[in-house]
């Protein structure tokens, strides 16, 4: 399959209720928070990981038994993998055939690009075409931390300690925002998609998967997570017709309330009048 031969930028909104969307595990897996603003904010890592986690689903081949992906679609940042073997078994006798084989069977080395720097047989690094932000609150959040009982116990010591205490249920804690909207900025380079061999199906996958990111990922620690707009700006030319930082620029959020609690307490403006020329609006997996 052939590159893709235009580049491309994106803004996708998302938000949070009642749910921890990215917890730190260096600050007991609160949510994570600008420690100046209080700001929140979500990883670059974790939505990737929500994108490799639905492409693992679309592709697989199989309902029930061990994953067997579709050719090319594989996922190397997966539970279970080992690396090394991995990069040393790739086809070939030097780093770039290599990395070729890597690309060629793997959708988010193809994507995002990979760390190859370990093993016997070290493959050197490949930038990935797409790359996001950070996903940045549009509010300061709250850190809301709710205490939790448990009536069962794990060993027979805590059954024994719990009865001398008349049946008290353990306690633990859980973690959540009250409501957030967050907003990540994303770039797809032709000039890295022709040296991954990143093309348009590539494109139409990963524009799908970030549509349906959460709908896989549901648990109670998430909450309610859900898509809620996601522009796609494409560029005429390979090389772009205008600055990302413009494009993005172009779309503007605004609050209804003084504490937004809903995707209802917001108002999103964009200023189609003002697109450069060369510069359109991928309508057809846009979020509008």
């Amino acid at each position: 399959m052939a590159a893709i031969m235009n580049r491309y930028d994106f803004v996708f909104l998302f938000d949070v209720k009642d749910g921890n969307p990215n917890g730190d595990p260096d600050q007991d897996n609160l949510p994570r928070t600008d420690a100046e603003t209080q700001f929140g904010f979500v990883t670059d890592v974790c939505i990737k990981r929500k994108v490799r986690n639905y492409v693992m689903l679309k592709k697989n081949r199989v309902t029930e038994g061990e994953y067997n992906p579709e050719p090319g679609y594989d996922i190397f940042i997966r539970q279970g993998n080992v690396l090394n073997p991995i990069i040393e078994n790739a086809k070939g006798d030097d780093i770039p055939s290599r990395q070729g084989s890597l690309v060629s069977n793997y959708f988010d080395i193809r994507t995002f690009g990979a760390v190859l720097t370990t093993g016997k047989k070290a493959s050197g690094t490949i930038r990935g075409p797409v790359q996001f932000t950070f996903s940045r609150s549009i509010d300061r959040v709250f850190q809301a931390e709710h205490s939790i009982t448990r009536c069962v116990v794990t060993t027979e010591k805590e059954q024994k300690q719990q009865e001398k205490r008349e049946n008290a249920s353990t306690f633990g804690r859980k973690s959540t925002i009250p409501y957030a909207l967050y907003r990540m900025h994303g770039f797809v380079s032709v000039v890295d998609a022709k040296k991954t061999g990143f093309s348009d199906e590539d494109l139409e996958l990963l524009w799908e998967s970030l549509i349906n990111a959460f709908e896989h990922d549901r648990s109670a620690a998430r909450g309610e997570m859900n898509p809620r707009k996601l522009f796609i700006f494409k560029h005429e030319s390979y090389l772009g017709n205008a600055r990302s930082g413009q494009l993005f620029d172009l779309v503007k959020i605004n609050k209804l309330v003084d504490l937004p609690r809903n995707w209802s307490d917001y108002r999103v403006d964009f200023d189609i009048n003002s697109m450069p020329k060369g510069v359109s609006l991928d309508k057809k997996h846009s979020l509008l």
